[in-house]
């Protein structure tokens, strides 16, 4: 029998995702994750960095694995059992109806809160005016904190939970 995640610990994702609710700090591997110290080459959790999603019933704590997509993580977590969010960054229209991250169809919007700075052509230009940036082209170097954007309004907005 698998052993219960630690205390904190929603879920273990795909994509070296870890869900918690808390970021106080501590080491929270789920049934996934290995018993490495913290920093050792041999540890992928030490190379995952924490990622801040807020959405419409808060806030939750993602650690993600350097290099990932923001789009992709956020996906892989979304797709995890209760009682994780609504992550995704889709509104319920276009959960199908997408580009699949190619950067072109600009239904995967986020708002990032803290983060890294925009690179792709539409990213800069939505910074500029204030409007979302697509999550499918940000990746995850190093802390961030994003929003979920609950005002889709061509596509349709978030369900409510």
């Amino acid at each position: 029998m698998a052993e219960p995640p630690a205390r904190g610990v929603l879920s273990t994702l795909p994509l070296g995702v870890t869900v918690s609710d808390s970021d106080d700090g501590e080491k929270r591997d789920g049934p996934a994750g290995g018993d490495a110290a913290a920093g050792s080459a041999d540890d992928p959790a030490a190379d995952r960095v924490p990622v801040r999603v807020r959405h419409g019933d808060g806030e939750v704590t993602l650690r993600v694995r350097r290099g990932t997509v923001l789009r992709d993580a956020l996906l892989a977590a979304d797709r995890s059992t209760e009682p994780v969010p609504d992550l995704s960054p889709y509104a319920s229209a276009t959960e199908r109806l997408n580009c699949g991250g190619r950067g072109l169809c600009a239904t995967c919007g986020v708002r990032v809160i803290e983060g890294p700075a925009a690179t792709h052509w539409h990213d800069r230009l939505a910074e500029r005016f204030g409007h979302p940036r697509l999550s499918c082209q940000v990746t995850v170097d190093g802390p961030m904190t994003v929003a979920l954007v609950t005002d889709k309004r061509v596509w349709g907005g978030r369900a409510d939970p």
